[in-house]
């Protein structure tokens, strides 16, 4: 079934609101771990996180590439905390070789999104660019008005969201 209008604008509203995730990752053993991460968004829902060696989501990455991220209303903004409208992506990450055009290309990104900093982090070594591909999701708008959303197809928009009023 088809979002409805204000489905889609909520999702395209936290997609372009937000400059960084949440994310969970979890160490080989299972044991989890919060972070967050700026990220850039491609047009085929794609998401990109440029993350250092040192920190302990990458090396969870790197031994676990399951992750989940979300991506959440200001609580400033939020009428109410307990019902803060959130999108969040079950996802698979793939590191994107270093020395490739598609690198340079997503670090441009980065450049366009977050300025000079970028300049910065691309000559450090240890940063490393991640695609978090969504492979399930879900959407909460409110107090009961959970939706469950299928994978973006690729090179299209996110996917619409099923009807399903849980939380």
């Amino acid at each position: 079934m088809p979002p409805t209008e204000a489905t889609a604008d909520l999702i395209t509203k936290l997609s372009q609101q937000c400059r960084s995730a949440i994310l969970a990752t979890a160490t080989i053993d299972g044991q989890p771990t919060a972070s967050y991460a700026p990220f850039w968004q491609d047009e085929s829902g794609c998401f990109y996180i440029f993350v250092s060696g040192l920190s302990a989501h990458t090396g969870n990455l790197h031994a676990n590439p399951q992750v989940s991220l979300m991506l959440i209303a200001d609580e400033a903004a939020s009428g109410q905390i307990f019902a803060r409208p959130r999108l969040t992506w079950q996802c698979t990450a793939q590191l994107v070789p270093r020395d490739t055009v598609q690198w340079s290309a997503i670090a441009t990104q980065f450049q366009d999104k977050f300025g000079e900093i970028i300049t910065t982090l691309r000559q450090l070594p240890d940063f490393r660019i991640f695609a978090l591909r969504p492979s399930t999701g879900q959407l909460v708008s409110g107090f009961g008005a959970a939706q469950s959303l299928p994978a973006p197809a690729p090179h299209s928009p996110p996917s619409p969201p099923s009807d399903r009023a849980t939380e």
